[in-house]
Formats: structure tokens, sequence, C-alpha cells
């Protein structure tokens, strides 16, 4: 039993240490994205400490769990409704119409074309964008999308297709390719309430062997959406699978960059992956708003085929408030320009 406990604390220990490494492989930035899991196995461990031996090595590895889990306890809590919030949750005014947005990553491979088909007819949402996909499944769901009468296909056959649908005008629309000839982007410009609210949407690969080894293409494609919404200056939303958790350093850096707002603060991490197992679930698909929305609602739907779940919001226009927004250091924009030259250097585009 305590080579056990010591084994697997050591273990425990070296998986929260190894995120802070600021290296791009996989094989380090796989440990960003398991946090509750990591304090949940801490607990068990501390409670493990009651069974075995006290002796100086077992005494020791128990002080070093309880910082660890108060370290991990500091890193969730923001993603929990003891959090603070970034954006504030308000109620409709009379005959206002919030901006219904609907997010999900459809698994190229899943055949389950009519549940999301339902989804979408049941929702009724004004944004659909779907990650994924291929000629497929942009067949297989126009009974659904061809209620839409605004849209931008890039079907793919390899997994980074894009279809986005929306019942509100395009005003302007780019479809890019910014680190890799293979990963498509959207901007398109709608128009809500007589106003025009930018969506960036994205779908950069993840660090795992079978895509990429490394994060830094993702990293730089998230931090370069980052720096254009900044630019842009006005009402806008950054939208996608960003194929990151909501508390990388790579996510911190972009919310820095952008001043954009995470809705998931003080109100829950609101799991997209993985659909099938339920201890083996973090937050990959996002939704960040600029400072000049209010939230009405954020759903996460049920599962209905893929091992992403789709996730909807609902948000409103209102004044300006920037008190949630984070700001770059020094240091950190010189990391962030180090980052994006990196994933552009490692990409195809130029």
């Amino acid at each position: 039993m305590q080579i056990f406990y010591t084994i697997i604390s050591c273990l425990i220990i070296l998986s929260v240490i190894i995120p802070f490494i600021k290296h791009t492989h996989w094989t380090v930035r796989v440990f960003d994205y398991p946090r509750f899991q990591k304090f949940a196995l801490v607990i068990a461990t501390c409670i493990l400490f009651i069974f075995v031996p006290k002796t100086s090595v077992t005494i020791s590895l128990f002080i070093c769990l309880i910082f660890t889990a108060i370290y991990l306890l500091w890193v969730i809590i923001p993603y929990s409704p003891f959090g603070k919030k970034m954006i504030e949750q308000v109620s409709l005014k009379p005959n206002e119409k919030p901006l219904d947005l609907l997010v999900y990553n459809v698994l190229q491979d899943n055949t389950k074309y009519q549940n999301l088909v339902e989804l979408i007819k049941k929702r009724n949402p004004d944004i659909v964008f779907l990650l994924e996909t291929n000629n497929e499944w942009m067949e297989q769901i126009k009974e659904a999308t061809n209620d839409f009468e605004y849209k931008i296909e890039v079907p793919l056959e390899n997994t980074y297709g894009l279809l986005f649908y929306s019942k509100l005008p395009i005003k302007y629309q780019e479809i890019n390719y910014l680190i890799s000839t293979e990963i498509p982007s959207i901007i398109a410009d709608i128009e809500y309430n007589n106003q025009i609210v930018r969506l960036y949407g994205l779908h950069p690969t993840p660090p795992v062997p079978q895509e990429n080894e490394e994060s830094a293409e993702r990293d730089a494609e998230i931090l370069t959406i980052g720096k254009q919404a900044k630019e842009y200056g006005k009402a806008c939303i950054v939208f996608g699978d960003l194929n990151d958790v909501a508390w990388s350093r790579t996510t911190r850096l972009f919310l820095k960059t952008s001043q954009l707002l995470d809705p998931r603060r003080g109100r829950g991490m609101f799991n997209t992956f993985h659909a099938h197992h339920w201890f083996l679930r973090w937050p990959l698909d996002h939704y960040f708003l600029s400072s000049q929305f209010r939230l009405i609602d954020m759903i996460r739907e049920p599962n209905i085929g893929s091992d992403h779940f789709p996730i909807s919001i609902q948000v409103v226009l209102r004044s300006d408030d920037d008190s949630g927004e984070m700001k770059l250091d020094h240091e950190e924009k010189i990391e962030v320009e180090e980052k994006i030259e990196e994933g552009i250097e490692k990409g195809d585009v130029n």
C-alpha cells in the first residue's frame, strides 16, 4: 500500500507540474486538459494516506498533495458558481430578441444526421456553426438548414470542414486559412437588431499524435484571431471548437489579447468533450464575447451522437462594460508574438 501511495502521489504531483513547462509538444500540452479529474485523484489519494504508514516520505507527499489540491481549486473555482462572473446575466426587455447561437462539432464519421436536424428545428437558433462537416453532412441536414437564408459552407473531407448558417443577414464574410492551407476559419458580419456583430468561427488542430504533435499552430491561430478581435474594437464573438480548455495558458493569453469575456466564468465548466466518457470531460467548444454583450442563457445541449455536446448561447447587446476584461503585460505581449510567429513558421500558409 505504501509503495502504491508513493507512486500515485508522485504521478499526480508531476501531472500538475508539467503544464507549467512552456513546450508545445503534445506530451506536455495534453496535461493542460484534465484539471477537475486531477483534483478528484488528489482527494482520493489524500484519503488513502489514512491507511498507509506515517513515514517522512508519506507525510511529505501528503503535504505536497494538500498544496496541489489548493492550487487545483484555485484553477477550478473561476469556472464554478463560486467564481467571479466576467459577463452579467440579464433578462430580456419587452419585445427584445436575443442573438441565439448554436455550435456543434458533429464528428465527421457520425451518421446520426437526423438528431441534429431535430435539434436545430427544436432550438430554432439564429446562427448555427457546425464543425468536422463534409459534403455528406451538408446534404443530410438540408431539411433543417434550408430554413437559413444566409450561409457560408466549406465542407471538407479532412475533419476540418465548416458549415455556417444564419437567419440574420450576412453583410460581410471571409474564409481564411490563417496557419494551414487545410484548416479554414471564417469571419461573418451579421446584422442583429440594426447593428453589426462580427463573428469569428474557428476549429484549429489539437495537439495529439494523429493530428498534430505540437500545439504551436493551434496556439497561433487562436492568438491571431484574438488580435483581430481586439483590432476590430466593436461588438464581436469568437466561437467554435478551439481544441483547448478554458484554463490553459494559451486561452488566458487569448482573453488578454482580445479583451473578450468568457461566459463560463462564475457559472460552470460546461464540458463539451468527451460526450461518451463522463470522467474524461473538459470544455473545448467556446464562446468569447466582447464587452457590449450580456448573457441571457448558456446551455450544453444533450448528446446527439458526436463525441462533443452541442452548446448554445443567447446574448443581447447593451452598453459597453469592460470591467471584466483582462489585459496583457509587457512580457505576455512578447510571448503572444513569439507564439504566433512559431505557429506561422510551422504552418504551410507562407
